[in-house]
């Protein structure tokens, strides 16, 4: 096979982006070098344990930590009755230690489509668009849910 300069141009680009794209994927997947604390708030999470999770983070109290905060917005969203302005508070927090943190970027999405703010849910999905390079799940569970929302005005 004889290699012009197109492709010897693009099999370059692929190989220098190759390991980068892997990292994007891999890095909302649970890792061995998870804190318990995380683990174990994911955990509860993921069984609807909502005031377990919150206990387990405020026990932590790993402030600084912008998965932390991720965590704490999402649990106080989805406790019954759910705390909207304090959830909102950590999902800004958890912004600001990583502007690009893209659970917090959806979820604080959704939570602003409960609050009806539209245009705010949109943002979020725009910001999200710039961290998701090549798209990826947060992009498209927040953009379903604010098709939802559409569909229900």
């Amino acid at each position: 096979m004889k290699w012009n300069f197109a492709s010897k141009l693009l099999a370059s680009i692929l190989l220098a982006i190759a390991p980068w794209v892997v990292s994007l994927a891999a890095d909302s997947a649970p890792t061995k070098s998870d804190p318990a604390w995380l683990t174990d708030a994911r955990a509860s999470i993921k069984s609807n344990s909502y005031e377990q999770a919150l206990k387990q983070l405020q026990s932590a109290n790993e402030v600084n930590s912008a998965d932390w905060n991720n965590l704490m917005g999402y649990s106080l969203r989805k406790k019954q009755p759910p705390d909207l302005a304090s959830s909102e508070k950590y999902y800004q927090a958890a912004l600001k230690i990583d502007p690009s943190h893209r659970s917090a970027l959806e979820y604080y999405g959704e939570l602003l489509l409960m609050k009806k703010d539209l245009p705010g849910a949109e943002a979020m999905l725009a910001r999200l668009d710039k961290a998701c390079l090549f798209g990826c799940e947060e992009y498209s569970d927040l953009k379903a849910s604010i098709a939802k929302y559409q569909g229900k005005k």
